[in-house]
């Protein structure tokens, strides 16, 4: 059974809401391989008090390990967010296949600082459930300010 896009980042947008749970900033990714979630994980900068846990870090290094391999030639990580360039250069190492995230990221997202970082064969989809994404962070962020 072949599995669409839009399952694997609704399970990604599961992720995001457990981060959201746990107060931090709701973002979440999948790592899928052959259609097999190989890794799930979600933002936690809060909990370990580290600026470099990013969903995608965290579920990168996750399907690394579950894989026994440093590279993630023949999967796909779907992530919530638009990665930034932390996240970008990270998957262009891993030399991930493919990459399918939800909302574009104008502030802080790879494309604007970066375009050019990921690995050259890796494949970029975009726009898979980005109004429920983006209204999940506007939501979360309006509350934070009030």
């Amino acid at each position: 059974m072949i599995l669409s896009d839009e399952y694997f980042m609704q399970l990604a947008y599961n992720e995001a809401l457990n981060a959201q749970d746990e107060g931090e900033v709701p973002i979440g990714a999948v790592v899928v391989c052959d259609s097999v979630v190989v890794a799930k994980a979600h933002n936690m900068t809060e909990r370990l008090n580290d600026s470099t846990a990013h969903a995608e870090m965290l579920a990168i290094t996750a399907a690394m390990d579950y894989l026994g391999s440093k590279y993630l030639k023949d999967c796909t990580l779907y992530v919530t967010l638009e990665p930034c360039v932390m996240c970008a250069g990270a998957l262009a190492w891993s030399q991930i296949g493919r990459i399918v995230f939800g909302a574009f990221d104008q502030k802080k997202g790879y494309q604007s600082f970066a375009p050019n970082c990921l690995h050259p064969k890796t494949q970029v989809d975009s726009g898979i459930m980005e109004v429920e994404i983006a209204e999940l962070l506007r939501s979360f962020f309006a509350q934070r300010r009030h």
